[in-house]
């Protein structure tokens, strides 16, 4: 039976905690700090029970009215007596409170589960030593939330805490989430408006929604646990994360990539990056509703996507090269081969025969490694209609060309580069770097034939992704690859810092492949395409 004593109100709670709070040493302790210090003595001394939500409204009062009163000079301060704070008896154990962006009346809607993180950790410390995890994973919904609510009511009763039914669910979610999922990451995961996750500490997670990055509340306890975490999602694809292998590539279940950098490379803690995926496929259609491209080009790409042109997206990180080859991928036909290749599998096209393959790392003796050009060369052994890799980065350039030039038609792959020109420029570099001993000029003559389109992808200023230009390879002329653009994405001179604006333009220019449009009946659909 829990006995409810009368709460003092907000205005002499606050009072009290201010005025134990100026006593403690400034010069050790921040404002925050030195505010939930309080706190946790006059809730020990008082013996009663202060709701949650009472305690991080003071929490977060109190630390202002203690920033204030540093900024202000010297001679305005209120003086204050020079003991230290009062000890209680014994060691208080307490929640960790953290304070939220400051709100006049906090509301339950708003309310977020990291203050919580410590007594999170504490349930999930004591359901450790009464039960398997692995056992806790084999029961239902149901009997992991019941054996988690009755951690938590034993621990608040002990902590002598009250917590309402939303906060209960809360840690109930929280602690769940912690043993058998992502731990703090689960809300952000199940959030679709977010794109990218990006944790650069315990304190500190960042997410991109709309095109625009903003600081989260979520938090995770210590360094230690954000490591858990990140551990947690390379061993799910057979990779391990430690300081003899501080960066890894991984992906979740549901396709998304993950980048995992740990100490000693990241020197203020471990990090985790990951970048989202819809659950549903992307289509081109929605693309065009999105403001990525115009009708016009969207019908185009398809039908280059059905001519079997082999295509190169280039762009900047985050740029949705990605998200574009996954919607080319619809004008596939059902009956053709795929093969894909990637280093952490992160394409999800929209045919049923597809084969994928990913790279091996190499294991604790530095040996089983698989790269990217042996998975190339093993793909050409298959029988593939077309060879899709999800990203060019090195020597498998070549076997990638040799394979175009080879009746793999079709083959798709994106590449990092700011322009169409720079792409091409980056595609002779990494077939030179790759000991490609025939000279520059041979390598142009290749890339000329093997290449028909470059797609150049660009994230603005204003967060809206867009492909920005569509060009030909149309030939050499002389020592350099001529580029014909077809379709363009002109800014208007009226755009802002916040607002980029303009419009799609199609250049008038017939491309050279319009005879393989005519060998496959297609002739009058392109004339229709690029009549507009």
């Amino acid at each position: 039976m829990t006995l409810h004593m009368e709460q003092p109100s907000l205005a002499r709670a606050l009072e009290q905690v201010l005025l134990l709070a100026r006593q403690i040493d400034a010069e050790t302790l921040g404002p925050q700090d030195r505010a939930n210090a309080a706190i946790t003595y006059v809730v020990e001394q008082s013996g009663g029970l202060w709701p949650l939500a009472l305690q991080r409204e003071i929490l977060t009062r109190a630390t202002a009215a203690l920033e204030d009163e540093g900024a202000a000079p010297p001679e305005t301060r209120a003086a204050a007596p020079a003991a230290k704070a009062p000890t209680p008896d014994r060691p208080a154990r307490r929640l960790h409170l953290v304070a939220q962006p400051a709100a006049p009346e906090p509301t339950p809607e708003a309310m977020d589960p990291a203050p919580m993180l410590h007594m999170a950790s504490e349930v999930t410390q004591a359901l450790s030593k009464q039960m398997d995890f692995t056992d806790l994973a084999r029961q239902s919904r149901e009997e992991q939330e019941a054996s988690i609510r009755e951690a938590i009511t034993a621990l608040t009763e002990a902590r002598k805490l009250q917590l309402n039914g939303r906060e209960i669910a809360d840690l109930v979610a929280s602690v769940l989430a912690d043993m058998l999922g992502l731990g703090p990451l689960e809300r952000l995961l199940a959030d679709e408006e977010i794109t990218d996750i990006m944790v650069n500490g315990p304190a500190q997670v960042y997410v991109e929604r709309g095109g625009k990055l903003e600081l989260t509340p979520v938090r995770f306890r210590d360094n230690a646990h954000v490591f858990s975490v990140a551990s947690r999602i390379v061993a799910e694809v057979g990779r391990r994360i430690d300081e003899a292998q501080p960066m890894v590539d991984a992906r979740l279940k549901d396709g998304s990539r993950v980048n995992v950098a740990v100490p000693p490379l990241a020197i203020d803690g471990p990090t985790i990056t990951i970048r989202k995926f819809p659950k549903n496929p992307v289509r081109l259609d929605a693309l065009v509703q999105g403001g990525s491209l115009s009708a016009q080009m969207a019908a185009f790409l398809g039908l280059a996507s059905v001519l079997r042109l082999n295509v190169l997206i280039s762009g900047g990180t985050g740029s949705g090269k990605t998200t574009l080859l996954n919607a080319l991928s619809q004008f596939i036909p059902a009956g053709e081969r795929v093969v894909t290749i990637e280093d952490a599998a992160e394409l999800r096209l929209q045919q049923p025969h597809v084969v994928r393959f990913e790279t091996r790392p190499p294991n604790v003796e530095g040996t089983g490694e698989v790269t990217m050009r042996t998975l190339v060369r093993n793909a050409l052994r298959m029988r593939p209609d077309r060879i899709i890799i999800g990203e060019i980065r090195g020597d498998e350039v070549l076997d990638l060309m040799q394979a175009m030039n080879t009746g793999h038609d079709g083959s798709m792959s994106t590449l990092h580069a700011n322009s169409p020109r720079e792409a091409l420029t980056r595609v002779e570099s990494m077939a030179a770097l790759a000991g490609f001993s025939a000279g520059t000029a041979v390598i142009r003559r290749q890339l000329t034939d093997a290449v028909h389109l470059v797609v150049q992808v660009s994230r603005m200023r204003d967060g809206r992704r867009r492909i920005t230009s569509i060009s030909e390879i149309a030939g050499i002329a002389g020592d350099a690859i001529m580029l014909q653009e077809i379709f363009r994405f002109r800014t208007d001179p009226d755009s802002t810092r916040a607002e980029v604006r303009g419009g799609f333009e199609f250049s008038g220019y017939r491309p050279d492949f319009a005879s393989r449009a005519a060998e496959y009946g297609l002739a009058d659909e392109l004339d229709r395409i690029l009549e507009g």
